[in-house]
């Protein structure tokens, strides 16, 4: 089997964004991923003129919201930071039995890399040269206004950029094995809390060490 990857083009986002951004992003996926029984709801970004597509799902959306806490509080750690969140779909098969028991292995077969760079709202309008011009207000609420209205341009490309690769790869989707409204297992990783910079979820990083990398699983 292989594993599809897609990576969705890098957003410059401000930490107030995030969670506006990741929950439009995370739900755009899912919804286009969700082969399932769903009540599809219609929620408006709360910082963009932008509407996404929910499943209406409750433990999905539970789920999605604690990571996006999860992924605020390292952002919180580690400032002015590039950084991802990955969104995985897999099966899950059973591995010869051994002394140890049973084993479940993890086959990936699409993940979605979410990359941001959050930046730091004090340092926009600044300049290090001694020549600039002083930042009045109205320079800071120009210059502010544009970068927002940039990211929200960059948003919807990222949206068009997922409905695109959810429409042309479908091939490598596996059968469907049950009704659910997500119907295959997925997990969320966010970078770990020892993780300064680009990585992966230490759970993902172990799993690959031992099973190789994902677009190698047969």
């Amino acid at each position: 089997m292989n594993c599809e990857t897609c990576q969705l083009k890098e957003l410059v986002v401000e930490p107030l964004e995030i969670q506006d951004v990741l929950r439009c992003i995370l739900h755009t996926i899912v919804f286009h991923r969700a082969l399932g029984l769903v009540r599809p709801r219609d929620v408006e970004c709360e910082h963009f003129d932008i509407t996404y597509v929910q499943c209406g799902d409750q433990q999905l959306e539970k789920k999605i919201e604690e990571k996006i806490d999860q992924f605020i509080g390292w952002v919180e750690k580690h400032p002015n930071r590039k950084s991802r969140v990955c969104l995985s779909f897999f099966e899950e098969k059973n591995k010869h039995a051994s002394w140890f028991g049973n084993k479940t292995e993890r086959r990936y077969w699409e993940q979605w890399y979410i990359n941001l760079h959050v930046g730091n709202p004090k340092s926009h309008g600044k300049s290090h040269s001694s020549k600039a011009p002083f930042n009045t207000k109205e320079n800071l609420s120009e210059e502010s206004s544009s970068r927002h209205a940039a990211l929200e341009s960059s948003l919807r490309e990222v949206m068009f950029q997922i409905i695109r690769f959810a429409n042309e790869k479908k091939d490598h989707i596996p059968a469907v094995q049950n009704s659910d409204t997500i119907s295959f297992p997925y997990e969320i990783s966010i970078p770990s809390s020892s993780d300064s910079s680009f990585g992966w979820h230490a759970d993902v990083l172990k799993r690959m060490l031992q099973t190789g990398h994902p677009s190698m699983l047969g």
